[in-house]
């Protein structure tokens, strides 16, 4: 065994076994290839990577590859998911020399940590003009041996191009800025099957977040159309998991057919909140399903005991891909029984040709289960029972096979995004369950993820480690806005401004604006980077700006609002010139353009009338209001400047409705107070 039996991070320990002389990432490594004057292999990954596993097969596995690397270079291993200060540092340097990126991400460093060469995955050897890691490895130290200069040249020039970019090309961007981001869309989305681009094709939520954002703004129908038609696509490819449910990271194809079949957390929860929102939008009962059914997914496939979410599961089973999720018609009949089966396999298009390496992928893509239910002669109601019946046994003689890996890390970033689409989803769908898993899951973090009142990144086996980045606070600040919002729990909002503080203490760059990448108090990199364009998940910037928008108009604290602002001002430029990069982003500037308002309802929750008026808030889609609710104001003001004053007239229950910083005439009438919220009074 090498250095990585000692630990925690189950994609490190898949490598721990290998031949290869691996270090995790630290001092010794690094002093270790000064010392030996030898270069570094900083290799990247995740446990659910289906190349990683391939190139650790054909090459890390392999005696003569691993000889070789550790004879002329210093190998380090590093997970992405634990570690996504060093990914983002070394993806941008790859993407600069290669013009792409991915996992497994391979890296070459001077002991001083500068990049001179990088690539994602490398076969064995050299085949169809993809350099071999062999002969890379062999190139690359003969180089640096023989040309230290120009090794030396070409990583101080990478070590320029590091560097956060520059901040002073601000602009003024407003409507127009939102617009432009919108445009691009509009062209880029495919009017046949859905989502934007060409394949591969990932989810992308925030984009259809931002979408049903800009049609409650300016009322835009094809906005609106293209989230929805966006989603039903997605709901109907392979890339949902119709028998289990949950959604693959990405679809390999245009058409959302073939998935690369790993699960992540990550496109679960940021899902489940796309598809609730758009339920709030359009009371769409398929959207409601779709996100029951991820909740359920998450619920009882990635739910911890103790209450955390796991991170993700594999793609690959038995060392096959997609094994465990495809079926053939004859192990349909062996389930189901020839009739149900032919039923089942018309909807869900299982053929003996099949649709993936032989087998089949279920998927509705052009399927009318009204359809079916008349060719069948069957009654629809009762067909669609006969499909969820079959649904069910195929679910339970699917448990029988070997599972793909789950990895079963709990990462706060994910797990504050979790919490806030379960905690949304709880109060738009009255769902308890869904409450109490994003309680249960708050709890967990509090009581596991901190390390002397600082949050940490990852848990596992016992074991916290690494200090939190600004993805980790600013996703759980964005998980406790949604917890007081489902709750009215002034914990909540009290553990929100606790957050909001600490982030800008760590994070925030006094001179330029903006939020580092990692904190002041950590380990210090080759560069401290800031990230503002989205990825599969949202940056770390453009969450923090838009909760700390609501979080400042919740608590009446000007210093939230005040550096949200600063922070879409400081990357002005990029949402600028790049705003489908930034949907997010633009997500937080539509907030600081758009009319918003504040509730204040002073009221016990088991009024009727309150309970009225709290229902219209949580159940439909207003994303641009604020609401507070205590019996009294009194209660709020350990966490709410503003609430000084406010009192209820004449004993009853009182809304305070203000909007664009002008406060109505209290009201006392449910009704009244909704027309006000809704914008519909006189």
């Amino acid at each position: 065994m090498n250095k990585l039996q000692y630990e925690k991070s189950p994609y490190l320990l898949q490598h721990k076994d290998n031949p290869v002389d691996w270090f995790p990432w630290g001092e010794e490594a690094f002093e270790k290839a000064r010392k030996e004057n030898k270069p570094v292999l900083v290799s990247i990954g995740y446990s659910t990577c289906h190349w990683c596993h391939v190139m650790e097969e054909e090459s890390f596995a392999d005696e003569e590859t691993a000889a070789l690397l550790n004879e002329r270079m210093i190998a380090i291993k590093v997970d992405r998911e634990e570690r996504p200060d060093i990914d983002a540092i070394y993806m941008k340097a790859c993407q600069a020399m290669t013009g792409r990126g991915g996992w497994p991400l391979n890296v070459f460093l001077t002991p001083d940590q500068k990049p001179f060469y990088a690539g994602t995955y490398f076969p064995k050897k050299s085949m169809q003009g993809m350099p071999g890691i062999t002969d890379v490895v062999t190139q690359l130290s003969d180089k640096y041996k023989e040309d230290p200069a120009k090794i030396e040249q070409v990583s101080s020039q990478m070590e320029i191009v590091l560097q956060p970019g520059d901040t002073s090309s601000q602009m003024d961007i407003g409507r127009e800025t939102l617009a432009q981001g919108y445009g691009q869309l509009f062209h880029s989305f495919d009017k046949l099957h859905g989502g934007f681009g060409s394949a591969p094709k990932f989810p992308t939520p925030h984009t259809i977040l931002f979408l049903l954002r800009y049609y409650q703004d300016t009322n835009e129908a094809e906005a609106l159309n293209m989230a929805v038609q966006t989603l039903d696509h997605m709901a109907s490819g392979g890339i949902y998991d119709h028998i289990g449910f949950g959604f693959s990271r990405y679809s390999v194809d245009e058409k959302w057919l073939i998935p690369h079949f790993e699960k992540m957390l990550y496109d679960n929860a940021l899902l489940l909140m796309a598809y609730t929102e758009a339920y709030q939008i359009t009371k769409e009962r398929r959207f409601r399903k779709t996100a029951e059914d991820i909740q359920t997914y998450l619920l009882r496939d990635m739910q911890d005991g103790k209450g955390g979410f796991y991170s993700g599961e594999d793609a690959d089973s038995e060392g096959v891909e997609g094994k465990f999720y495809t079926w053939t018609p004859d192990e349909l009949k062996q389930v189901l029984g020839d009739d149900l089966a032919e039923q089942y396999g018309a909807v869900y298009h299982i053929t003996e040709h099949g649709n993936f390496e032989g087998k089949n992928i279920p998927h509705m893509i052009g399927s009318s289960i009204s359809e079916a239910a008349l060719s069948f002669q069957i009654d629809e109601g009762e067909f669609r029972e006969r499909l969820e019946e079959a649904r069910h046994k195929l679910f339970e003689a699917r448990k029988k096979r070997t599972a793909p890996l789950k990895d079963d890390k709990i990462l706060t970033s994910w797990n504050g995004l979790t919490i806030a689409a379960l905690a949304k989803a709880g109060r738009v769908f009255k769902k308890a369950d869904s409450l109490i898993a994003a309680k249960q899951a708050y709890s967990f973090i509090e009581k596991e993820l901190y390390n002397n009142e600082r949050l940490m990144v990852r848990f596992r086996d016992g074991e916290v480690k690494h200090k939190g980045f600004l993805e980790d606070y600013a996703n759980m600040l964005w998980a406790s806005i949604e917890m007081y919002e489902s709750t009215f729990e002034l914990h909540y909002l009290e553990q929100a401004k606790s957050l909001g503080h600490e982030m800008i203490r760590l994070f925030w760059d006094e001179a330029e604006g903006g939020f580092f990448f990692y904190g002041s108090d950590a380990e210090s990199l080759l560069v401290r980077p800031k990230e503002t364009s989205d990825g599969a998940m949202p940056s770390g910037n453009s969450i923090a700006a838009y909760q700390l928008l609501r979080l400042g108009r919740l608590t009446g604290d000007p210093v939230f609002e005040n550096t949200a602002k600063a922070c879409v001002q400081a990357f002005s430029g990029n949402l600028a010139q790049y705003p489908q990069s930034h949907m997010y982003f633009l997500q937080a500037l539509g907030a600081l353009v758009a009319s918003s308002k504040e509730v204040v309802i002073l009221s016990s929750m088991e009024d009727e009338e309150t309970k009225y008026i709290v229902d219209t808030l949580q159940e439909d889609f207003h994303p641009n209001v604020t609401f507070l609710v205590a019996e009294e104001a009194e209660e709020l003001q350990p966490a709410v400047r503003f609430i000084k004053g406010y009192k209820k007239l004449e004993n009853s229950t009182t809304i305070y409705v203000c909007e664009n910083y002008s406060c109505h005439t209290p009201v006392t009438s449910a009704a009244e107070a909704v027309d006000l919220i809704k914008g519909t009074s006189e």
